[in-house]
């Protein structure tokens, strides 16, 4: 043969030796042993704000075109989730109660409470709504106990608390360090271990009346979960999952409650800062849904008001005590409220409260000529917009507080949880306000305060309208009373406020000096700096004069001035 062939020949012959050598046949792996992975279903919720009632004015809004959510077809939704599932855990992500509407709220929200007791909840984290009326009627919340001003208002049986736990890690006492509910909660499904950290947003000092929180902080989340993640590991616990009431948002078309597109906000930085050793993080506090990997690690949200239930399965290990990733998997459920039988047990108890709410808020407070709403995108309430709603409020407050000599009235949208509309709720006439209408738009009960600033603090207040980089919205769009008009130019990118402008600012017609002093009413949400508006906290506070509290003022306003026209969105001139 050739000399040359007989090198080819050769050539060939080793190369395919090395292959050989080099990539050996993949060898199948080793099924898991029988009985070594249990399936674990989560079915997780957010933001319910004592929703109890689907047909309410506000109602809990739809999913795209579809009525969803409601107490009664959220639990029916949950108890038609877990059929067919050995083991199942019902687990929220905060503001189960606080914002609620007149049936809940009315009552400081123990019937929303006991709506998520008819609904077999396991677990929650607290979010910044809990803490609305302060630390310690959230521990009356947990509890029970009749309110300490309102009493009991069923005698025979009093308040029982809630059957499910409230976690609050990054809540802390300045004093003692302790947390006002325990960090977190552990569980065993059959021989694994299950560890639920549960905490609130770290702004929610931000977001609260400082007088219910005096003497409390609110920890980095990260930071708080991944101190606990050892102290899980110590007790034998590998699988743990964060409920966080934080959030993001995302550019889905409406309706697509399982995307997770352009995701971004407060929550991916806290994913990415988590320990890798947490495997799940349920989410809240946007009030928007998605569903997303990231970093390999399932991320939720489920809407708001009970609109969507997030099912997450989870696949455990005996082996290694923790959580296959490889395996899970997530899917987020609209509560299509067509396609759902109401749960009696949920309306037996809208049945036990109603009677109670509708007496006092069927009573006619004022009359409108037409609809005062909120600002929205689509069907999403929009705060980042002036708004008709936040206007006429401020106008109210204005009216209530001019004896105390104020000029200038703010108004916060987060404030403000529905809208005023013309056509009738119930048995009134068209325009007629009532009681119930008037306390779904302010049910919090804040006190209105008077003091001085100058005209460069108001400036400065304007121009906070545009949130820090760690805020949940970048942008809140303050009501303005009558007379007071501005120029505003504003950038959001990605999701953040990068840059505001406020020019042309002035008060029935002059422009206003910021070496002048002003009278300035908001409510004392605002006033502690609340939403970040910090430079109404650097007023001096013996400079306050309190003027009401704002529903009270809302109805004397509605009642004395009315009708009311909506104001209009012309005060503030937003230029592009």
């Amino acid at each position: 043969m050739h000399r040359g062939k007989l090198f080819l020949l050769g050539l060939v012959a080793l190369v395919a030796s090395l292959a050989v050598f080099a990539a050996p046949a993949a060898t199948a792996k080793k099924p898991d042993p029988p009985g070594q992975l249990v399936d674990l279903q989560l079915l997780a919720f957010n933001d319910y704000h004592g929703y109890l009632e689907s047909d309410s004015n506000p109602g809990p809004g739809n999913v795209g075109s579809d009525p969803a959510g409601g107490g009664e077809y959220l639990s029916a939704k949950l108890r038609e989730l877990r059929e067919g599932h050995k083991y199942s855990l019902t687990v929220a992500a905060g503001d189960l109660v606080g914002g609620s509407p007149f049936l809940s709220g009315l009552f400081h929200d123990e019937p929303s409470v006991e709506s998520l007791n008819a609904m077999d909840l396991d677990v929650s984290s607290v979010g910044n709504h809990e803490f609305d009326e302060g630390v310690t009627e959230l521990l009356r919340m947990q509890n029970g106990g009749c309110h300490p001003v309102d009493g009991c208002y069923f005698p025979a049986i009093p308040y029982p608390g809630a059957d499910f736990r409230w976690l609050a890690a990054n809540t802390v006492n300045d004093t003692t360090g302790e947390t006002p509910l325990p960090p977190y909660w552990i569980t065993k499904i059959e021989s694994v271990k299950v560890g639920f950290i549960g905490m609130t947003l770290e702004e929610t000092d931000t977001l609260v009346a400082q007088a219910g929180i005096e003497g409390w902080s609110f920890l980095d989340e990260a930071e708080t979960a991944n101190a606990l993640v050892p102290e899980l590991q110590k007790q034998g616990v590998e699988s743990i999952v964060v409920l966080l009431h934080e959030g993001g948002s995302q550019t889905p078309p409406p309706g697509a409650v399982n995307a997770c597109v352009g995701i971004s906000g407060p929550i991916v930085e806290i994913n990415d800062a988590l320990d890798p050793e947490i495997d799940a993080l349920i989410t809240g506090h946007t009030h928007l849904p998605y569903n997303c990997t990231l970093d390999g690690r399932i991320v939720t949200s489920a809407y708001s008001f009970g609109r969507v239930v997030s099912e997450i399965n989870l696949v455990l290990d005996k082996g290694t005590n923790d959580v296959r990733r490889d395996l899970s998997g997530a899917v987020n459920h609209a509560v299509i409220r067509a396609q759902i039988t109401p749960d009696p047990a949920i309306t037996q108890v809208i049945d036990r409260w109603k009677p109670l709410s509708d007496e006092i808020g069927s009573q006619e407070v004022g009359e409108i000529t037409g609809d005062i709403t909120r600002a929205f995108v689509g069907s999403s309430e929009d705060r980042a917009s002036e708004s008709n709603a936040g206007n006429m409020i401020a106008d109210a407050q204005l009216w209530a507080t001019q004896v105390n000599g104020a000029q200038i009235a703010f108004m916060n949208p987060g404030g403000i949880r529905s809208d005023l509309l013309f056509a009738p709720s119930g048995t009134e006439g068209p325009g007629v306000v009532t009681y119930e209408e008037a306390f779904n738009m302010q049910p919090f009960s804040n006190i209105l305060m008077t003091f001085p600033m100058t005209g460069a603090q108001i400036i400065d207040v304007l121009e906070q309208q545009c949130q820090p980089q760690t805020a949940s919205r970048p942008f809140l769009h303050l009501g303005v009373s009558e007379g007071f008009a501005y120029d505003l130019s504003k950038t959001i990118v990605a999701g953040r406020c990068t840059s505001i402008s406020v020019t042309d600012v002035e008060l029935n017609g002059t422009a206003l000096d910021p070496n002048a002093t002003y009278v300035v009413t908001v409510n004392n949400f605002l006033a502690d700096g609340g939403d970040n508006f910090t430079t109404f906290r650097d007023v001096d506070p013996a400079d306050r004069i309190g003027g009401g509290i704002d529903l009270d003022e809302l109805i004397n306003y509605l009642g004395s001035e009315g009708p009311i026209d909506p104001p209009g969105t012309n005060r503030v001139n937003e230029l592009p």
